[in-house]
């Protein structure tokens, strides 16, 4: 059992530090009976709440909308606290001077897995939760915060202050979307199980729900009499809903979070465990703090650095170092009234929320509709505090995330490459999160999930990130599809191959310049809901080899050496309704056949039989993709023994397994 300190008491370390204004560190616990992880030795685990102040006066919380509504103390400052929980060496000073922060995706925890091959457990605590202990043995110090206010319970949150008119509730627009998989009566307001804003009138006559069946259809209105709220977070229809519709619901909703405490609250705690001279900091000796998000969350740093939260009260620099894996070329909800953080936008799910917004690329670029020019890093680069960053896109984020975006033009005419103290690296046929193997049958998807985890390709990247930062050494070059080299292309004209049940090209995101009122840009208040919609953004999507697999990017090994087309798409299928759709960010794993007999005319791909004489062959195909990938610095000699399990499992499958 790990030796548990369980304080009767909050042990309060005050801070030097204005905007962190204490820790409360509630438990403190060493890790796994004192075990020792490298030269930096025994861990430990702080866990409680951070509280802070802000100075809406200050010319550094400018940007967060609504401070200025929200209660102060005596000072004038705006109060509020988080969850927090840190990993570090018991002797602090063992440590490498690194800091590792995860943005968690919704309140979660998923560090220990991706870069230990450990767990994603709300509390870690046993040695399955650590894994591996490989960051541990190199001396990170590792760390969460809450920054949402709206999580399921259970997870990690952020008190956020609310905002109102001199003490009386503010009202605004917002906007439930749903699309059922299954037939019911009831329907939710909010993504996802997250907490919603208070319905201001059960009973509001100007509240309205439409239902269509594709995103551009116009929106046919269904009687007031014939819905109703049920609750704040419940809304129930009594003919009931149907599968695979989409479903809206507008109303007028009161007291707003002040949700841009979120990314002043990262700023800010960051910024304290770099300082130290900051009284009572637990750190010693940071050299280096990077920033690693994952989906929403990688979306979010992507909006820290675009507001200029990437610059402290005195002026430094918060992370110098960002990986933003599967962000897709959104930003998202993150600082605007009654914003609903948990969304989304993707081809079918989660439609028209202020995601994908102008400006998309690290450098400028220039809007033709609009003639502006902007780029996501404008603001760090002006004030001298940009990081250096990795973007690392999957297939997935080309079809659900406007992920070319990131890397062409708004017309998807020319190809932009990032600055200088930025890469792109896309995860080629992979998916935006993988599955089991042998993949699972599911009633909701059209084809099994991939099960492609670009896992290795993360630690590596990390290793390279610190070795930039710190020692100053280039990392790889970025490695993504191209318009000039003709990897990139319109869906239809990306050399699809023929397989058997699957219809080409497959469907993906449209983004629309969208127009949520004349004050939202100013003020982020939302006048228009739904959004009124433009003209579209210009998304591309990876060519294909003959097997329907990725030819640009960064291709793992199974990839490589495959024994089936694997995609970042998966369609929904006719019991969920909409089968011609897409299935959120699902992709997608249709296998060979096992012979040259079996499949027949109508698969283009040749079989197993015909690419590998053996299982030894084929394992020695993927050993030899793997090394030349050790080679160029996108994976770590220490995973090969795990691939080469993946590889002998996967091979056996697929020449035995019946078509």
């Amino acid at each position: 059992m790990p030796i548990r300190v369980a304080l009767a008491f909050t042990l309060t370390i005050m801070t030097a530090n204005a905007r962190v204004v204490r820790l409360n560190i509630e438990h403190r616990e060493t890790i796994l009976n004192g075990k020792a992880f490298g030269m930096a030795g025994k861990y430990e685990k702080l866990s409680g709440k951070v509280q802070f102040a802000l100075d809406p006066a200050a010319a550094v919380n400018s940007s967060v909308i609504d401070l200025a509504l929200a209660p102060r103390n005596a000072k004038g400052d705006v109060e509020f606290t988080a969850d927090f929980m840190l990993l570090k060496p018991v002797d602090a000073t063992r440590g490498n001077g690194r800091l590792l922060y995860e943005v968690g995706n919704r309140g979660g925890k998923a560090l220990l897995r991706v870069f230990q091959k450990g767990g994603t457990a709300a509390d870690p605590t046993t040695a399955a939760d650590f894994g591996d202990g490989a960051l541990m043995n190199q001396g990170y110090a590792l760390l969460w915060m809450g920054w949402q206010w709206d999580v399921p319970e259970g997870r990690m949150r952020m008190d956020m202050p609310v905002a109102s008119d001199h003490g009386a509730p503010i009202t605004g627009l917002v906007r439930g979307n749903f699309v059922p998989n299954v037939r019911s009566g009831l329907g939710p307001l909010s993504d996802r199980g997250h907490r919603a804003y208070p319905v201001n009138r059960m009973d509001d006559p100007e509240a309205f729900m439409t239902v269509r069946d594709r995103a551009l259809d116009a929106p046919r209105r269904i009687p007031r009499e014939k819905w109703r709220f049920v609750d704040d977070v419940t809304v129930a229809l009594d003919s009931g809903f149907e599968p695979g519709r989409i479903y809206d619901v507008v109303y007028r909703a009161r007291d707003p979070r002040v949700l841009g405490c979120g990314l002043a609250g990262t700023r800010d705690l960051i910024s304290f465990l770099k300082d130290s001279k900051a009284e009572g900091n637990p750190l010693a000796g940071v050299r280096a703090a990077y920033g690693w998000g994952v989906s929403q969350s990688g979306r979010f740093l992507r909006h820290l650095l675009y507001e200029g939260f990437n610059q402290d009260e005195q002026g430094r620099q918060v992370f110098d170092g960002v990986i933003d894996e599967v962000g897709g070329a959104g930003r998202g909800s993150f600082n605007h009234r009654f914003g609903q953080a948990s969304r989304d936008a993707e081809q079918f799910f989660n439609i028209h929320f202020p995601v994908d917004m102008f400006p998309f690329t690290d450098g400028p670029e220039t809007d033709p509709e609009t003639g502006k020019t902007d780029s996501l890093l404008k603001r760090a680069e002006t004030a001298g505090v940009s990081p250096k960053i990795f973007h690392i896109l999957s297939n997935s984020e080309y079809f659900n995330r406007a992920g070319s975006l990131i890397h062409t033009d708004p017309a998807g005419v020319r190809d932009i490459d990032p600055p200088a103290n930025a890469r792109i690296y896309t995860i080629a046929a992979g998916p935006h999160y993988f599955g089991a193997f042998p993949p699972v049958p599911s009633k909701e998807l059209a084809a099994g999930l991939n099960p492609l985890d670009r896992g290795p390709v993360v630690r590596s990247l990390l290793k390279a990130m610190d070795a930039w930062v710190v020692d100053r050494v280039t990392p790889p070059a970025s490695r993504y599809p191209k318009i000039s080299d003709g990897t990139l292309k319109p869906p239809a004209e990306a050399g699809w191959p023929k397989i058997p049940g699957v219809t080409f090209p497959p469907p993906m995101l449209m983004t629309y310049r969208l127009d949520f009122g004349p004050e939202f840009a100013t003020k982020g208040i939302v006048t228009f809901e739904p959004p009124k919609i433009g003209k579209a953004f210009t998304g591309l999507v990876p060519a294909v080899d003959e097997d329907g697999n990725a030819r640009a990017g960064i291709r793992m090994p199974l990839v490589q050496a495959p024994i089936a087309t694997y995609s970042g798409w998966n369609f929904r299928t006719p019991a969920v309704g909409s089968a011609d759709q897409l299935n959120g960010e699902a992709g997608s794993f249709y296998p060979f056949a096992k012979t040259r007999a079996e499949r027949g005319a109508a698969d283009s791909r040749r079989s197993i039989e015909e690419r590998y004489t053996s299982r030894d062959q084929y394992v020695g195909k993927v050993i030899a993709a793997a090394r030349q990938l050790i080679a160029e610095r996108f994976w770590l000699a220490e995973d090969l023994p795990d691939l080469i399990d993946q590889a002998v499992i996967q091979y056996d499958w697929a020449a035995k397994r019946s078509n």
